[in-house]
């Protein structure tokens, strides 16, 4: 991160900026997640320890005299938290599982394969001491903090430092062993392992251990093994859950009050309540509060906007809608259209060496999103609401590897205001062959190895990335249901758009993308769209006009 804005953005916090203040909790709230989640795997405690050290840095800001060592005292506080919950656990509490393991949640939500995979899951066989260390080394091999950082958090010299993280990782090459071990088909492993439970312990760790070292079989490993820290480098973030994204704007006594109040995500319902929201000084909606993200000197996001009469445009029919019923009004149709899968309109592959239309500019003011900058949705129900004034990127990762058949296609509910499609790009169709395709692809829709995903009938191909323009209000939800499917929301601008779309055969893709907008408010608008808002948002009519 950018030491010379966070700086500016700590020392304005420090001032009495509310916004700068919105900006930093909600900028380094990832960093505290991933750290805690990772030293906790996941346990129910998850939650109220993350939010706990938010609130102390922000209570404590103040204090802070150094603003460009305000990552390290963050990331103090935090393992100050994790062990005051260690000390704080009683006997029931010991024994409790994880709420949601965070070893499967960094897997899903970065799409980890092969051995990036493979350490993800050893992390469960360490112990909570291994684990915390490992917490911040993994993000020291990822780039998001320095040995001298993780030293300061963990209260001990670098010399140190270098030998608990020494043997921190040889019990972590040990797990990789066991996790690689467990995948395979020793009769002798399946014989010891049928008096275990399934959670791994270090009393468990052991056994497996000698039986490796023993075994011709589990010893011998049949792929080179990458060292744990050539896989980590560079991997991101696992992106917070969809409604956990906070934006705390306290201001001087009332982050003390919350502070000794003892906030924490078990009491997120009540805050939602106005009075109380009002008297913490917390911007909360719907379970969840803002992150905005924008364009680089744009004006603030603008609220919601009503819908109007033209508020969305219509394709051109290329056919009458199947089983229709009469409507009395265009206004009325407008209400209540469902439409097909990705565009509702005719979509005919241009060839790949064909470049793109230009795109035509259109106002931006920034989008407001509860998944944050980038909400990644790999489960039925998970969803993200977007409001404000700009350009949507959806991204698809289909995975008929793990489960192939017929796809429930996300949909857009609640919608106010306008919003259409503007262009696809990532330079595939999802239909496309992959050249050198792994384990059964041929395509991104999968392959006579693995299976196909199966769009809804009538319904459109989608591309890799798909691009919409949003003025308004409406709400993303994650239908998956036959096929195993993922999305990733990210709110962006038209300059990356364009970029994007540009990319095309000679920088080796596999084809240019193609542009929907053309400037004249004729673009289709999204398939599975409606202004209502149903229960079961996998129940929107998935037909097409076309």
């Amino acid at each position: 991160m950018d030491s010379e804005h966070w700086r500016a953005v700590v020392t304005a916090a420090q001032a009495g900026d509310r916004r700068a203040l919105d900006e930093l909790v909600a900028g380094w709230l990832p960093l505290v997640y991933n750290i805690v989640g990772r030293a906790l795997n996941g346990h129910a405690d998850v939650d109220d320890v993350v939010q706990e050290t938010m609130l102390r840095a922000v209570g404590n800001l103040g204090s802070l005299r150094d603003p460009d060592s305000f990552r390290s005292w963050l990331v103090a506080i935090a393992m100050r938290q994790i062990r005051d919950r260690a000390r704080r656990k009683t006997p029931d509490r010991l024994e409790e599982a994880p709420a949601s393991d965070f070893a499967d949640l960094t897997v899903l939500r970065l799409q980890l394969e092969g051995q990036r995979r493979e350490v993800a899951e050893a992390v469960r066989w360490l112990d909570d001491e291994d684990r915390q260390l490992l917490s911040l080394w993994w993000l020291e091999v990822a780039g998001e903090l320095t040995r001298r950082e993780l030293a300061a958090a963990v209260g001990i010299t670098r010399q140190h430092a270098a030998v608990r993280v020494q043997r921190m990782k040889e019990r972590l090459e040990t797990s990789r062993g066991i996790v690689r071990a467990l995948d395979g088909a020793c009769p002798g492993l399946r014989e010891l392992t049928g008096r275990w439970d399934g959670r791994p312990d270090s009393v468990w760790r052991k056994r497996l251990a000698r039986h490796i070292r023993g075994c011709g079989y589990c010893g011998g490993t049949r792929e080179t093994v990458v060292p744990a820290e050539r896989l980590l480098a560079g991997i991101a973030l696992v992106p917070l859950p969809v409604g956990f994204t906070l934006s705390l704007a306290f201001g001087g006594k009332t982050a003390v009050a919350a502070t000794s109040a003892g906030w924490s995500a078990k009491l997120l319902g009540a805050l939602t309540k106005p009075a109380v929201a009002v008297t913490a000084g917390a911007t909360i909606v719907a379970g969840g509060a803002y992150v905005v993200t924008q364009p680089p000197d744009a004006p603030p996001p603008r609220a919601a906007i009503a819908p109007t009469a033209t508020a969305t445009s219509e394709p051109p029919r290329t056919s009458a809608p199947p089983a229709p019923t009469p409507r009395s009004s265009p206004s009325a149709t407008k209400k209540t259209d469902p439409y097909g899968t990705v565009v509702d309109a005719v979509d005919r592959a241009p060839d790949p060496d064909t470049p793109p239309a230009a795109l035509p500019r259109r106002p931006e003011s920034g989008i407001t999103s509860t998944g944050g900058p980038k909400a990644v949705m790999q489960h039925r129900g998970d969803r993200v609401t977007l409001t404000g004034r700009g350009y949507v990127l959806v991204r698809w990762q289909i995975s008929p590897g793990s489960r192939p058949g017929a796809l429930v296609m996300p949909s857009w509910t609640g919608l106010k205001g306008r919003l259409f499609h503007v262009a696809s790009a990532g330079s595939r169709r999802m239909d496309d062959p992959l050249p050198g395709a792994p384990n059964g692809y041929a395509t991104g829709m999968g392959g006579p190895g693995i299976g196909y995903a199966v769009l809804p009938p009538g319904t459109q191909q989608m591309w890799q990335n798909e691009y919409f323009y949003l003025d308004g209000t409406v709400t993303l939800t994650q239908n998956e249901r036959g096929c195993d499917y993922g999305l990733t929301v990210f709110p962006t601008n038209r300059d990356a758009v364009v970029e994007d779309i540009g990319q095309g055969p000679p920088q080796g893709a596999i084809r240019y993308g193609l542009v929907r907008d053309t400037g004249t408010d004729r673009a289709p608008v999204p398939q599975y769209v409606t202004r209502e808002a149903p229960a079961d948002p996998a129940t929107v009519p998935q037909r097409s006009r076309v």
